[in-house]
């Protein structure tokens, strides 16, 4: 998730903003008195909720929505662990199961167990001990390929991971830094749960050598260098397969003018690994009544039902359906690769550190 999320195209950031930008860092030492009528939420750039539904929980709240965007998830994740002191927000959403044990450790969150947090499915629940964090949303980090590409070189999209480093594919993919960016680090953990810790870095060694280009983050890769998705046509991108995500083919269908009977990208669904987007509590944050609220209405079924078509992630509430267009044209990968939180957490650091190394010197 956050797709992130996040993720998808211009069109998906810019749909829906909810608020302006700010920035309320708190004075108090997080003794905070909660009186405030703003509350400040803290994503990454691709934060997107409808206006009339984050309307409606400011006029029941009677809080203001402000929302500061402050870059991919893995920047954004980081920057809120500088500032946990002094945050920038109440709450902040958008940290993913790859980066979650690092927002823990760095006690970037205080507990908080929000109202209807019964009704998120069992599978994505973590820190029920605590509740410094609660799932928000999920989706799948896959690789994308461009449908005409393939289709005009007479050539199979690859299915997977094997063949990804075949001789057909080379200088074809883009992905992102593992480093600074949440797909990045999330396709890398897929390798690593797909050719264990004995196996990834010599893929890698492969990959690099069938000539992977890694740029900063989604954005570039997506939006301007990946020939299947409007930015990226726009922008004369060359790389015709990208990490992006599973639910990006419907993104495509949904804001083109006008809407093409299929999709234009497809998904290898071989390639995917399973991300959740989690919301906390900030620590020392300035309102946490008005963060409590937020937090409330984050998993409230309202905006759950909303939350696919704006930022293109399925929502983690029971019984909330999905919209049509994900069920034709980006569903979940049926057996993506996984990892559990406490082996991210062992390993994590060390695999990106070893990565960097091994792909971008």
């Amino acid at each position: 998730m956050s797709i992130n999320t996040k993720r998808l195209t211009a069109a998906v950031v810019g749909l829906g903003l909810a608020g302006t930008l700010a920035a309320c860092g708190s004075s108090d030492g997080g003794q905070g008195s909660g009186d405030s009528k703003t509350v400040t939420l803290v994503s990454h750039d691709s934060w997107a909720a409808s206006k009339d539904v984050i309307a409606a929980f400011e006029k029941q709240s009677g809080y203001k929505v402000d929302v500061l965007k402050d870059g991919d998830a893995g920047q954004a994740v980081n920057k809120a662990i500088l500032t946990k002191d002094n945050p920038q927000g109440d709450v902040f959403f958008g940290v993913d199961n790859t980066l979650l044990s690092r927002a823990l450790d760095n006690g970037l969150f205080q507990p908080y167990e929000p109202k209807g947090s019964d009704r998120i499915k069992a599978e994505y629940q973590v820190d029920q001990e605590q509740h410094r964090v609660t799932p928000i949303d999920t989706g799948d980090i896959c690789v994308n390929y461009d449908k005409k590409y393939f289709t005009d070189h007479d050539l199979r999209p690859p299915r997977d991971f094997d063949d990804l480093v075949k001789p057909q594919y080379k200088n074809l993919l883009v992905t992102e830094n593992a480093s600074a960016s949440s797909p990045g680090l999330g396709f890398l953990l897929g390798t690593a749960a797909q050719y264990g810790d004995d196996g990834w870095e010599g893929y890698w060694k492969k990959l690099k050598a069938n000539g992977v280009k890694v740029v900063d983050g989604w954005e570039q890769a997506y939006n301007e260098e990946f020939s299947g998705s409007a930015g990226g046509k726009k922008a004369k991108g060359d790389r015709p397969l990208v990490v992006s995500y599973a639910s990006s083919p419907p993104a495509e269908v949904v804001f083109a003018d006008p809407r093409p009977s299929t999709a234009p990208t497809g998904v290898a669904e071989g390639t995917c690994f399973r991300q959740v987007e989690y919301a906390g509590l900030l620590s020392n944050a300035e309102n946490p009544k008005g963060g409590k609220a937020l937090l409330d209405f984050l998993i409230s079924e309202r905006f759950q039902q909303d939350m696919p078509m704006n930022m293109f992630v399925y929502p983690v509430r029971e019984g909330v359906q999905v919209p049509p267009e994900f069920v034709t044209y980006g569903p979940q990968a049926k057996d993506p690769e996984t990892m559990d939180p406490a082996k991210i957490a062992d390993h994590r650091d060390q695999w990106v550190k070893s990565w960097t190394s091994l792909v971008l010197k």
